[in-house]
């Protein structure tokens, strides 16, 4: 199946953090990556998100607007708007 990519708009980049803005249209999607550093999440609207993982199985989150996490480094996935509604969140990595 093809997706739409989702957007993503770079707001910093320097020695210390990169963070980055992601914009998913519904049915949207990453593509699969995986991460190099440390990052937080802060999620802008409701995020209805399927995650897809490298061992098959798909699971479905919902992260309330508003709500922050944060993951280590190593995290593999292709991040999927499962929304009716577009969904937007912030990801800053700790370099």
């Amino acid at each position: 199946m093809t997706r739409q990519q989702a957007s993503a708009s770079q707001l910093i980049d320097d020695d210390k953090v990169r963070v980055t803005r992601f914009d998913f249209a519904p049915g949207a999607e990453t593509g699969w990556h995986r991460h190099e550093m440390d990052y937080v999440i802060t999620a802008l609207t409701d995020c209805q998100m399927l995650l897809e993982e490298p061992n098959g199985e798909t699971r479905e989150v919902l992260i309330p607007a508003g709500t922050v996490y944060r993951r280590d480094q190593g995290v593999e996935h292709n991040v999927i708007n499962g929304g009716d509604k577009p969904m937007s969140f912030v990801e800053t990595e700790l370099k």
